[in-house]
């Protein structure tokens, strides 16, 4: 009977998925004109699908002019339009061509979904003149991202706490990062807020609070060994960073020499995001395999999607000394049964100076056994060689990382882990040929 019944969802979801591409084709002979005429025209010169026209309610301008000169173009199937209605989080794949260095492939976000993009218009609108729709440009000069404008000599605190989790608990040396290493500005290098345009405060002020993935990217940027992709520029609503490669759950089933190299890594960009000559403790609160990506090259693992880094000033805590805040802080295991499940307090990340939140993250949602993505389980380290599985150490280390039996079991399983796993993937180097 069983069988029976999963014979029948079978040949249902067949004759779905042709009845599906059936459509497409019709849609698609239909619409020829459409189709070539999208392989034929560059979107990415035209003002309004960049959303220029909605500036200073947008992301940034540096990199109008190569937008504009026709430097960036959509690969292949991505020149179509009505494709878009898959691509909810707004991503997009280019080639950017400089004369002299031929092309490169780039990544483009709109940073939000058509849905939050239009409900921030929305908002935007509201605060200013109490009706959904309006003129942005004149809209903006009556919200709080214009309340800074003229002589104000500092972005505080008081003023943007809270605004998103980049500045969940900021400081003022976390803003002051963040002003001087503004990309989207000429003058750039200055911690002084009134050293910016109005028009570039309000955008940075909007980007901090709608999406501050770009404002970490050049905060804490790759070229300074932070983990993260590199910011290249903004012309509107998109925003360029560099392509790094596939993303990790790609390699779900690569050779397991792979496997420990890759876990190795993803451990130690745990210990540099928790512990780092800068005293910025930087919390990845949204851990999942589309998160992180592979260089086709050297291999190295970088995080490609910033927008939920909580950082926190180890600095301000150890001056403000508030309560508890020597108190080692263990992250408690979330068993959800769903993907990508992280428990966490953001008060109690902004409040505490040794905090074992990345590698809970890491090793829960990505290494161990209770990790899942897309119907697998088993994590990144799922069925280890026969002698890694009898001796039982990477196991033992793997589910006290995850869920902790003794009182502060997770510090000392991640520093036994990246040992461990420094170990393996040394060991697999040594025998793999030359």
């Amino acid at each position: 009977m069983l069988r029976l019944v999963s014979l029948k969802f079978g040949r249902l979801y067949r004759y779905v998925k042709l009845l599906f591409v059936a459509s497409l084709l019709v849609f698609m002979l239909l619409n020829t004109h459409s189709l070539l005429a999208s392989f034929q025209r560059n979107e990415l010169t035209e003002r309004r699908f960049l959303s220029l026209n909605k500036c200073p309610a947008c992301f940034g301008t540096s990199w109008c002019r190569k937008f504009m000169n026709g430097q960036l173009s959509f690969e292949g199937w991505g020149r179509v339009r009505f494709l878009d209605f898959f691509n909810v989080k707004n991503v997009h794949f280019a080639q950017y061509g400089e004369p002299r260095e031929g092309s490169r492939r780039v990544v483009l976000k709109r940073l939000g979904s058509n849905q939050e993009l239009a409900e921030l218009d929305q908002r935007i609108c509201k605060r200013a003149t109490g009706r959904p729709r309006c003129d942005l440009l004149q809209a903006m000069h009556k919200t709080d991202f214009a309340r800074l404008n003229g002589d104000v000599r500092l972005l505080t605190p008081e003023v943007v706490e809270g605004w998103s989790d980049l500045v969940h608990c900021p400081s003022q040396r976390l803003l002051d990062r963040l002003v001087r290493r503004y990309a989207e500005t000429k003058d750039s290098g200055s911690f002084l807020l009134k050293n910016l345009k109005d028009t570039e405060r309000m955008q940075l002020l909007l980007t901090l609070a709608f999406n501050p993935e770009p404002l970490v990217l050049q905060s804490f940027p790759s070229d300074e060994g932070w983990p993260f992709a590199k910011y290249l520029g903004a012309c509107g609503r998109m925003v360029a960073v560099n392509y790094v490669g596939e993303e990790l759950w790609s390699f779900y089933n690569a050779p397991w020499e792979k496997r420990v190299d890759l876990a190795w890594q993803l451990m130690e960009i745990a210990e540099q995001l928790t512990n780092n000559d800068f005293e910025f403790a930087l919390y990845l609160l949204d851990v999942s395999f589309d998160n992180f990506a592979v260089g086709p090259r050297d291999g190295k693992v970088i995080i490609v999607d910033a927008e939920n880094v909580l950082v926190a000033d180890k600095k301000l805590i150890k001056q403000h000394k508030p309560e508890n805040w020597d108190v080692w802080y263990e992250s408690k295991f979330d068993d959800c049964d769903k993907e990508a499940c992280l428990s966490f307090s953001k008060e109690i990340l902004c409040s505490r100076t040794t905090v074992d939140h990345n590698y809970y993250a890491i090793c829960q949602n990505l290494l161990s056994r209770h990790a899942t993505w897309r119907g697998t389980s088993g994590g990144l380290l799922h069925d280890p060689p026969a002698e890694v599985a009898k001796d039982g150490l990477l196991g033992t280390l793997l589910d006290e990382c995850a869920n902790p039996k003794k009182r502060y079991g997770r510090f000392k399983a991640a520093k036994e882990l990246r040992e461990y796993l420094a170990q393996l993937s040394n060991n697999v180097r040594q025998l793999s040929p030359a």
